[in-house]
């Protein structure tokens, strides 16, 4: 069948050409990347940096002003929770009751449809049973987005026309302005979900009442709420005729100014009216904030833009800074004292797009290094200029196919999603070279039409090639049956590199057929032909000038030393590293036979060598304890035993390498008692600190909270962007220039420098977080930090004292950064607790809901009415004075009326407490719960430092050190949970996707030998990554420098952890070595085919014969795949962090492949040899 389509591709070559035209630019109409196409219509794929991970959940948020957290834990979110625990598919409910406000996350299960989910939860939110919730709650829904959309935030500043800061706006119009004008143009962007507003304050009309003119006029609180209420009010009387004409009948009754208010007639006495001016103060003021937004020091309004669930972010972004173009001109502006204009602006202060187009910058580079390095090796091992275009060819088209299929399932573009064709490379060359070699080969070796030549060439390793592919395609099952984040995560990968493979195929056997009937004819003399009578003698020399061109441009491209080493240093690194690769790989080439010679003679011997590699791979991966546990204490103890284990511990474990976003997040919290001044004191020092780090290049701080459900944040919790520079900029006269402190040479340093600049007191440490990364994990687990402990418990009292007794046995285990180790300060919150006597107010006939309502208004106020001027809304709140409100002995005086119009003081009433309380109430699953954060030191996996903290605190416990409670329990949390769960999935998954690869091996050679034979060389490939892994982390190797240059900082070299992306280099690695196994086993099953070897030096010889015709293409990839990933190790942009584990594995693997070339042949050699014996033994038995 294969052979048939290949035939009808050749004799079709139109309508493959206008197949391939259309695919080249349908893939062009959906690249994710930016490119500058004028008026080609585009649809392009959705982007984003990373993968959405989180949890599949929404936030049901309910609002009860002025109530404390207990009152909304014990009335909203308890209730709330017990119901929505019984919706379907619901996994946990994880729930924050804080001052004012409840928010409720509903977690489903990941197969939950989202929005399906919502209607659930509106159905039983419209079913509670009556008296569940107080009478004047309402819960309502989260908007359909999670916090990881946050993609836009902002601040509004004055500007003049140059865009210079001018100033001239106060606090309370900046936030009139983004509450009533930006954030509703904003919210009507396409894909955007929710607007919020931060800082500044909110317009509030105040009515101070005076508790001692009250009483002389004998009037009491509800008589002003009466009043106010009854004098805010516009009404409608339909319409009059008048002369035929019709009116519309208006009565104007709506609050426009303080005056309105002050003259509101309270009561009537004596023919003479008592206002409201009479026995109150009126005054514009700031309602009660519970949230500030600071900018580098000074306080700021602004705004976050939440992109809607599912939607493009990258695409988000663009329709919201249409909108902003759109509203800039209208913005309110002003003329200032001293003439400059002044006009309201929206300044950005994180935008996700710079990541976005950094992450595929990165990418767009890797593709590009490669394709050049993919034509630099092919031209030099082939000498053959057009050959090397078909090859070359491989990769933009393979790329374009793939980004059809991303469109068609649906598969969203990110770094780790695309990482997975720029891993791909070693195989989708392959199948190019295995092809187009074949060709040549051909071309060179027979006579014939070329088109017969090429259809017999394709149709001989066309079966090889499908099942190579096959089996890395089923390689990649493991991932595909991946759940939970690791799922979310790395399937788009899998996907996107399935595309790669299946692109490939299609390409090679259909594509490049066409193309080489046409490129690579042969052609007969022409008499007007031109003659280069130089390139005629030297052919080589045109090869080599197109060489050195390809190597130029890479050279300016890649620039692998840095800009600040200059062009020249650059050409010669990149000359030497690609003459030391290739003049190695070209000298195998030729000595190749004798060597396989030598090994097929010396089986034994030569077999050593992969025997010792794939035992090292095994000591590296698990450690070498692993292999002694079973031998006697007095052996492991001994002095080599110890070295080998501390040389060899194992390797590391880790859910995923970070991302560097180019900015950190830096999350202190406050003491639980500070206030909002001392709150807004902190927050300024610490931005004004972390500003004055040179290498930062902006500092915005939020205390407190978002007006948004998505944002449940106490007042106590700090959370800072700070944005760093970039290493390298552009001076005024366009050079290069390096932009950080010589001693500055990652953003761990920079890191460093901010923690040594914040130290202020009255703030807790922070971990290393990022503000992608942090909503992540707070999204999987609540928690501000990559790992912690949830301690729950029967009351908060017990979950703090536990959490304090773990924080300091924490501080001792090994792997803990001991300084970023912080229990929750649960009950620290002070409370004035007034606890009102009922024998007291039975006295006075006054009922408890009468003082709860006095002392609600007295000291909180209560709004009473809204004003309509316009299209804005403010509140207009009722309260007592401030001099009767604002210390603990005026509580006392707070008059409480009673049934015969007596006033009676609140501290003849009840007494007021001073007590502790919490700040904020956590529960998961009904259970009250507290955190201990924190974090691991570096060098140390996550999974590890888990490990090491319960082994330590399990130690603790059964040495009666450390008690725990009564009803207490603890549970390790964090990102590390998703490296476990991905374990054992891959325990169970990955034996039955090399079951399935074996018996595709089985179809396809009709042979369970030579299937293990190529399993064979695969296991040698692995081993050869966990190799390289290991010398990573070993500071003796590469340890030198170049040019200036140290070879570990170039290639990033630092201990690697497994992950789930380095897993994934695996794979790719797996695709590559069965490619070489399964091609260089049908070379040889077609040897001996051929030959019929009937002696043991017949079979060396077809042995031999078939590895030759196998070495060039096979070396052509292992040169290829070695070169195009250097660009990729050596990458330090934005998203390198995931692409450099997932490229390591397979840049060992592909060192150590070349191991294969023999391991293959000799076993394959072997075999035969003992069939020959086994036939010849039985043949002479016969005679006998």
């Amino acid at each position: 069948m294969l052979e048939k389509i290949i035939q009808s591709c050749l004799n079709n070559p139109l309508v493959v050409g206008i197949m391939l035209t259309g695919a080249i630019l349908w893939g062009i109409m959906v690249a994710p990347f930016d490119w500058n196409l004028g008026n080609f219509p585009t649809d392009p794929i959705p982007v984003d940096a990373i993968p959405d991970i989180g949890e599949n959940q929404q936030i049901v948020f309910t609002k009860w002003p002025g109530r404390s957290p207990q009152d909304i834990d014990d009335q909203i979110t308890y209730p709330l929770t017990t119901a929505l625990l019984g919706i379907p598919d619901v996994k946990t409910v994880r729930s924050f009751s804080m001052f004012g406000f409840s928010t409720i996350y509903v977690i489903f299960n990941e197969d939950a449809e989202f929005y399906w989910s919502r209607s659930r939860i509106l159905e039983k939110l419209n079913s509670l049973p009556s008296g569940t919730l107080p009478s004047n709650v309402q819960p309502s829904l989260g908007p359909d987005a999670t916090a990881l959309g946050q993609v836009f935030w902002y601040t509004l500043e004055g500007r003049d026309e140059l865009g210079n800061p001018t100033g001239g706006w106060d606090l309370q119009e900046l936030r009139s302005i983004q509450d009533w004008t930006v954030r509703y143009a904003l919210q009507s962007a396409n894909g955007v979900a929710e607007v919020a507003s931060v800082g500044g304050f909110v317009k509030e009309y105040q009515i101070d009442v005076n508790p001692i003119s009250m009483r002389e006029h004998g009037i009491q609180l509800t008589d002003v709420f009466n009043a106010v209420r009854q004098s805010n009010l516009d009404v409608g009387a339909r319409t009059i005729e008048v002369n035929r004409v019709e009116y519309m009948v208006r009565g104007l009754g709506f609050i426009k100014s303080l005056e309105d208010i002050e003259y509101t007639v309270v009561k009537f006495q004596n023919n003479v009216p008592i206002y409201i001016k009479d026995v109150a103060q009126v005054a514009l003021g700031p309602a009660i904030r519970r949230g500030v937004l600071d900018r580098e020091g000074a306080e700021a309004v602004g705004g976050v833009v939440v992109a809607r669930y599912g939607e493009n972010p990258l695409a988000t972004i663009q329709n919201v800074k249409e909108k902003i173009k759109e509203i800039s001109p209208g913005l309110p502006k002003k003329y200032l004292e001293d003439g400059t204009m002044s006009q309201v602006t929206v300044v950005p202060f994180y935008d996700r797009t710079g990541l976005i187009h950094e992450t595929l910058d990165t990418l767009n580079n890797a593709l590009r290094d490669e394709i050049l390095i993919t034509i630099i090796v092919i031209l030099i091992m082939l000498m053959h200029f057009r050959s090397s275009l078909l090859i070359s060819a491989m990769l933009p088209l393979t790329v374009l196919l793939v980004f059809i299929g991303m469109k068609l399932f649906r598969v969203d573009a990110n770094i780790v999603a695309l990482s997975g064709i720029a891993i791909a490379i070693g195989t989708i060359v392959d199948m190019g070279i295995v092809v187009t070699e074949n060709i040549l080969r051909h071309l060179e070796n027979e006579k014939g039409k070329t088109k017969d030549l090429i259809l017999k060439a394709v149709s001989e390793v066309s079966g090889a090639v499908v099942t190579a592919v096959s089996t890395t395609v089923i390689s990649f099952l493991p991932v595909f049956s991946m759940i939970g984040a690791e799922g979310k995560l790395f399937k788009p990968l899998a996907y996107t590199k399935t595309f790669a493979l299946v692109a490939s195929i299609i390409i090679a056997l259909m594509v490049l057929p066409v193309l080489s009937n046409a490129l690579l004819k042969r052609r007969g003399k022409r008499e007007h032909r031109i003659h280069f009578t130089l390139f005629e003698q030297l052919p080589w020399l045109g090869n080599g000038i197109v060489i050195l061109m390809v190597i130029f441009i890479l050279t300016g491209t890649w620039s692998p030393l840095g800009y600040g080493k200059g062009f020249f240093f650059n050409l010669l690194f990149t000359l030497l590293l690609i003459s030391l690769v290739m003049w190695t790989i070209s000298g195998f080439i030729k000595i190749y036979p004798r060597m396989l010679h030598w090994a097929l003679s010396n089986k034994k011997n030569a077999l050593s060598l992969p025997t010792f590699v794939t035992a090292l791979g095994l000591v590296i991966w698990l450690g070498f304890d692993s292999f002694t546990g079973w031998m006697p204490e007095f052996v492991r103890s001994s002095r080599p035993f110890v070295s080998m284990r501390h040389t060899f511990p194992g390797l590391g474990k880790e859910f995923m390498p970070p991302l560097d976003e180019g900015s950190f997040l830096y999350m202190p919290s406050t003491m639980p008692h500070a206030g909002m001044e001392e709150s807004i004191d902190v927050l300024q020092l610490l931005d004004k600190a972390l500003y004055s780090v040179p290498e930062v290049e902006s500092v915005v701080g939020k205390i407190g909270r978002v007006d948004s459900p998505l944002d449940p944040a106490p007042l106590s919790m700090v959370e800072t962007i700070v944005a760093y520079q970039p290493e390298y900029g552009v001076d005024e006269n366009g050079k290069t220039i390096r932009l950080w402190r010589d001693h500055i040479r990652s953003s761990d340093d920079i890191w460093n420098e901010l923690v040594k600049v914040a130290q202020i007191p009255g703030t807790t440490s922070a971990p290393k977080l990022q503000p992608i990364s942090t909503r992540l994990v707070m999204l999987q687990s609540g928690m501000r930090a990559p790992m912690g402990i949830k301690v729950k418990g029967p009351d908060l009292e017990s979950i703090e004292s536990f959490g304090l007794e773990l924080e300091k046995h924490l501080k001792n285990v090994p792997g803990v950064k001991a300084d970023m180790v912080f229990a929750d300060r649960i009950v620290g919150k002070p409370y004035l607790e007034i606890d009102i006597d009922r024998k007291s107010i039975a006295r006075y006939g006054i009922a408890l809901q009468q003082v709860q309502h006095a002392i609600e208004v007295a000291v909180g106020g209560m709004p009473i009415t809204t004003t309509v001027e316009g299209r804005e809304r403010y509140p207009v709140r009722v309260r007592y004075m401030r001099e009767f409100r604002d210390d603990i002995e005026s509580l006392d005086k707070i008059l409480i009326p009673a049934p015969n119009g007596a006033q009676i003081p609140l501290g003849q009433l009840a007494n007021v407490n001073y007590v502790r309380g919490p700040q904020v109430i956590k529960s998961e699953n009904t259970f009250t719960m507290g955190y201990v954060l924190f974090d691991k030191l570096s060098g140390w996996a996550e999974v590890d430092v888990v490990e090491s903290a319960k082994s330590h605190l399990d130690g603790l416990i059964q040495k009666g050190e450390l008690v725990v409670p009564n009803g207490v329990s603890i549970v390790f949390a964090g990102s590390y949970e998703n490296q476990i769960r991905a374990t054992k999935k891959l325990a169970v998954v990955l034996p039955l996707a090399l079951a399935i690869i074996f018996l595709i091996l089985y179809f396809q050679f009709k042979r369970v030998s030579t299937a293990l034979i190529v399993f064979s060389g695969i296991f040698v490939a692995w081993s050869g990554g966990f190799v390289m892994l290991w010398l990573y982390g070993q500071d003796w190797f590469m340890n030198f420098s170049l040019f200036g240059e140290n070879m570990r900082d170039l290639f990033q070299m630092h201990p690697v952890n497994l992950s789930v992306a380095v897993w994934v280099g695996f794979l790719a690695l797996f695709g590559i070595a069965s490619d070489n196994g399964v091609i260089i086993s049908t070379y040889m099953d077609q040897s001996f085919k051929q030959r019929k070897p009937a002696t043991a030096k017949d079979i060396q010889e077809a042995v031999v014969f078939a590895g030759e015709r196998r070495i060039r293409p096979a070396m052509m990839t292992v040169a290829t795949t070695l070169l195009a990933l250097i660009p990729v190790l050596t990458s330090t942009g934005r998203g390198a962090d995931v692409m450099v584990p997932m490229a390591i594995p397979t840049f060992g693997g592909m060192v150590f492949a070349i191991m294969t070339t023999f391991v293959v042949p000799i076993l394959y050699c072997a075999l035969e040899e003992k069939k020959l014996l086994y036939r010849n033994r039985h043949f002479k038995s016969v005679l006998n």
